[in-house]
C-alpha cells in the first residue's frame, strides 16, 4: 500500500468517532481493493479535512470514507435507469418480474406474473406508441393512477426514450393536478377510467395535454373529444398494440439528463418540482446497495404510493436485483389478504402500518386468556434477550408463539424497512422479535433521491436511523436560535446537511426556492434537527420550521389547518398538535364561553362548571362536529382533519407564555404546556384503531 494511502488511513482513525460501547473501532486496510477501506465496529467517519466555511465535521459511512458511490460497484456501465432495466432483462430474461393477483368469477385468485423478457417488450410498445402518437423525445409523461404492472412499465418507457415521468398522486385535488400538468407542461397521462373522469372536467384548462391513456380502459368506452380540443383519449390496450405494430428504436438518456419530476403534495402552498436525473437515482439506490442486497427469490409487495420517492427507489432496486414485485390490489383493507398470497421476503412500509400491527398483535394477545399471554411475554423476552446479546433465540419460541405471528405478513419476510417518518423503538424492537427478520429504519427526502442515511445490518440498536448513505456525505450546522450546536454535550446535534451525487438538481422553474434549500457549497438544508448518536449513528430529534410529518409520511403545516378551525364558532384560539410517532393530528381549543353557554342551554345540558362543561363529551362532540364542518367546507385532505379535541378555558396569552408578541402561537410551549392532554387524547385515539389480526 502507498504511502499516501497509509497516511489517509492513519488521518481517517484520528478521526474516528468514539463510540460509547466497549467495542473498538476502527479502519483496517483491505490488501485485494488497492488500498481501500473496510470498518470495524464504527458505522461513520469524519472526514480529516475540516470545512472551510466553518467548524463543522463532515461524515461519511464508514464502508466509503475515501469516495463517494455514485455507480454500482459491480456494474459501473449503469448509469441511467434505462441501463438499469436492460441490464435487468438481459440478466434476468425468464425470472418473474411483475405480478397481479387476477379475478375469477369476482374473487380474487392468485398471482399471475409476467417476466422481466415480457415487460421488456410492453416497455418498447408503449413507447414506440407515444412517438406514434407524436410525442416527442423529452416531453413530460404524467402518471395519474395507482400502483400497477403498468405504472413501471410506462416508467421504463420513458427512460427508453428519454422522456421525463410525472408521477400525479391520485389523491390530488384538482387543483393540484392542473398545477402541475400545466407547470411540467405534460403532454400525455395515463390515467384509470376514476381519474379519467375528474380530468376531462378540466380539460381546457390543462392545454398542453395532446394525449390521455386509459390503463383499463376498454375501446368501446373511450369518450370520443371533438377534433377542436386537440386531445386524443385511447386505451392502453390500443397504445400497446399501436407500439407493436410501429416499433422505433430506444432513445436512450444520458446520466445528467432529467429523468422524472417529483412534485410534493404542496401542503405549504403550490407544488414544488424536484428535479431529479438519472444518475441522482442511479447514485441513491447504489449507494444503498452497499448495505442491503436483495435477490432474485425475493419477492416484493408494491404498495406504497409510486408517486413517493422511497417506493420509487424501491422499484430501481428490485430491478437492480432481478426481484419479483407482486402489487396489492389497491385496497388497504385487503393488503394482508395480498399478503398473505403473496408471501413475500421483502416488505417496506411505514410507521403507520407497523404501529397498527403492534396495536393489533398486542391487543390480540391480552385478549387471548391469562395463560396464553403469559406465554407470549415469556418469549417475547426471551427472544428480545437473545437477540439484544447477540446469540441466536431458541427455535421453540417461533414454533410456539412467533410463526403464528409469521404467518400475517405470508410467514417469509426477511427483510423489514421502515421510513417516511420515525418509528418507535418499543415498535422495532417488536418487530424484530416477532418476525425474526432483519428490521431497518431509513431516512430520506425527494431531494436527496431517497436514502440519506439507513441502519446497518448487524446493529440492533434502535431509536436511530443509522448511518450514511455510501452515496453521500452529512455535517450538522448549528441552529443557534433553538439552542442546538456542533458543541453540544454529549452528541453535537444541528440541521441535517446533505451534499453528493445523490442531490437533486433544483425546484422546477423555481431558482428562489432551489437557492433556500442548496448553499453555494453545494449543501442541501433539509430542515431536519439531528444528532450524532453513538457509534456514529444519526438520530433525528426535531425540525427546524413548524411542517411536521404524521407516521404515514404526509407532511402537516400546523398554521394552514388552524386557520381553517379559527373560523369555527366555540374556537376562540386553537393550537393543533401533531407528530411522526403518530397518524392523526389533536387540538387544544381555548373556547368562546359565551357561545358554549348558549350551546348548553339549548341543550338542557345542566353543569356546575365551565370547566366541568369543558370536559363533557357532548362539548367535546359538538365543537368537534362544527371542526368537521368547516374542514370539508376548506376541503382538507383526510389526514388534516383532527380526530380528538380537548376544550379548554384559559386563553393562550403573552402572560402564560403561549403567544409571541405578533399573536402567533408558541409551538414547543404550546407543546409543553398541553402535554397531558396531547399524551391522553392519542392513548384514547389509539385505543379506538388497532388493526384486526
Amino acid at each position: 500500500m502507498s504511502t499516501t494511502a497509509q497516511r489517509r488511513l492513519k488521518a481517517i482513525q484520528n478521526h474516528l468517532i468514539t463510540s460509547t460501547s466497549t467495542n473498538s473501532q476502527q479502519l483496517d486496510t483491505n490488501e485485494t481493493a488497492g488500498g481501500e477501506f473496510v470498518h470495524g465496529q464504527g458505522y461513520s467517519v469524519v472526514l480529516p479535512e475540516k470545512l472551510h466555511t466553518g467548524k463543522w465535521n463532515v461524515y461519511r459511512s464508514a464502508k466509503s470514507p475515501l469516495k463517494l458511490v455514485s455507480r454500482f460497484p459491480d456494474h459501473p456501465e449503469i448509469g441511467t435507469l434505462h441501463d438499469n432495466f436492460v441490464h435487468a432483462v438481459e440478466t434476468f430474461q425468464d425470472y418473474k418480474y411483475l405480478g397481479t393477483r387476477i379475478r375469477v368469477d369476482g374473487t380474487v385468485g392468485e398471482y399471475k406474473w409476467m417476466t422481466y423478457g415480457e415487460a421488456s417488450t410492453a416497455r418498447t410498445a408503449i413507447g414506440s406508441g407515444l412517438i406514434y402518437h407524436g410525442i416527442p423525445k423529452g416531453s413530460c409523461i404524467g402518471l395519474y393512477f395507482i400502483n400497477r404492472p403498468e405504472w413501471l412499465i410506462v416508467d421504463h418507457a420513458c427512460s427508453a426514450y428519454s422522456n421525463i415521468s410525472v408521477p400525479l398522486y391520485d389523491t390530488l385535488g384538482p387543483d393540484a393536478v392542473k398545477y402541475i400538468v400545466n407547470h411540467a407542461v405534460v403532454q400525455a397521462i395515463f390515467c384509470v377510467p376514476e381519474t379519467l373522469h375528474s380530468m376531462l372536467s378540466f380539460l381546457s384548462e390543462i392545454p398542453s395535454v395532446r394525449l390521455i391513456v386509459v390503463v383499463g380502459g376498454v375501446d368501446e368506452h373511450m369518450p370520443s373529444l371533438p377534433r377542436s380540443s386537440g386531445v386524443e383519449v385511447i386505451s392502453y390496450s390500443k397504445l400497446l398494440a399501436q407500439g407493436c405494430g410501429n416499433p422505433q428504436p430506444f432513445a436512450p438518456p444520458n446520466p445528467e439528463d432529467i429523468a422524472t419530476i417529483c412534485y410534493t403534495s404542496g401542503t405549504t402552498g403550490t407544488p414544488k418540482g424536484a428535479i431529479l436525473t438519472h444518475e441522482n437515482l442511479i447514485a441513491s439506490v447504489a449507494g444503498a446497495t452497499i448495505s442491503v442486497k436483495f435477490y432474485t427469490s425475493d419477492v416484493y409487495i408494491s404498495y406504497l404510493p409510486l408517486a413517493h420517492i422511497y417506493e420509487r427507489a424501491n422499484q430501481v432496486m428490485t430491478v437492480y436485483f432481478g426481484v419479483a414485485v407482486g402489487f396489492y390490489q389497491g385496497d388497504n383493507l385487503k393488503l394482508m389478504d395480498d399478503m398473505a398470497a403473496l408471501r413475500p421476503t421483502i416488505f417496506c412500509s411505514v410507521p403507520r402500518l407497523y404501529n397498527r400491527i403492534y396495536a393489533g398483535i398486542t391487543s390480540a394477545v391480552k385478549s387471548s386468556g391469562a395463560l396464553r399471554e403469559r406465554l407470549f411475554n415469556a418469549a417475547f423476552n426471551a427472544k428480545k434477550q437473545a437477540i439484544m446479546s447477540g446469540k441466536n433465540p431458541s427455535p421453540m419460541w417461533d414454533r410456539l408463539v412467533f410463526n403464528k405471528i409469521k404467518d400475517k405478513l405470508g410467514g417469509r419476510v426477511r427483510f423489514i424497512a421502515s421510513g417516511a417518518s420515525p418509528l418507535s423503538p418499543d415498535v422495532m424492537d417488536f418487530l424484530r422479535v416477532c418476525f425474526g427478520c432483519r428490521v431497518s429504519e431509513g431516512y430520506g427526502m425527494t431531494e436527496t433521491s431517497c436514502v440519506i442515511s439507513s441502519m446497518d445490518e448487524g446493529d440492533i440498536l434502535s431509536g436511530h436511523v443509522g448511518s450514511p448513505n455510501t452515496a453521500c456525505e452529512i455535517k450538522l450546522v448549528d441552529v443557534p436560535e433553538m439552542n442546538y450546536t456542533s458543541d453540544d454535550q454529549p452528541y453535537p446535534r444541528g440541521e441535517i446537511c446533505v451534499r453528493g451525487p445523490i442531490i437533486f438538481k433544483g425546484y422546477h422553474k423555481d431558482e428562489v426556492q432551489t437557492r433556500e434549500v442548496i448553499d453555494e457549497d453545494g449543501w442541501l438544508h433539509t430542515g431536519d434537527i439531528g444528532l450524532w448518536w453513538q457509534g456514529g449513528r444519526l438520530k433525528i430529534i426535531d425540525r427546524k420550521k413548524n411542517i411536521f410529518k404524521l407516521a404515514q409520511g404526509e407532511y402537516i403545516a400546523p398554521e394552514k389547518v388552524e386557520n381553517v378551525y379559527a373560523k369555527c364558532k366555540y374556537v376562540a384560539q386553537i393550537f393543533v398538535y401533531g407528530d411522526s410517532l403518530n397518524s392523526c393530528l389533536v387540538a387544544i381549543v381555548s373556547v368562546d364561553q359565551d357561545l358554549l353557554k348558549a350551546w348548553a342551554d339549548s341543550e338542557g345540558i345542566k353543569y356546575e362548571s365551565l370547566g366541568q362543561l369543558c370536559n363533557d363529551p357532548r362539548a367535546r362532540a359538538a365543537v368537534m362536529a362544527e371542526m368537521d364542518a368547516a374542514g370539508r367546507e376548506a376541503q382538507l385532505r383526510g389526514f388534516e382533519f383532527v380526530k380528538a379535541v380537548t376544550l379548554v378555558l384559559e386563553p393562550f396569552t403573552l402572560e402564560n407564555g403561549l403567544l409571541t408578541p405578533t399573536f402567533k402561537v408558541k409551538r414547543p410551549q404550546a407543546k409543553a404546556y398541553f402535554a397531558k392532554a396531547i399524551s391522553d387524547m392519542y392513548a384514547e385515539l389509539a385505543t379506538s384503531d388497532p388493526i384486526p389480526m
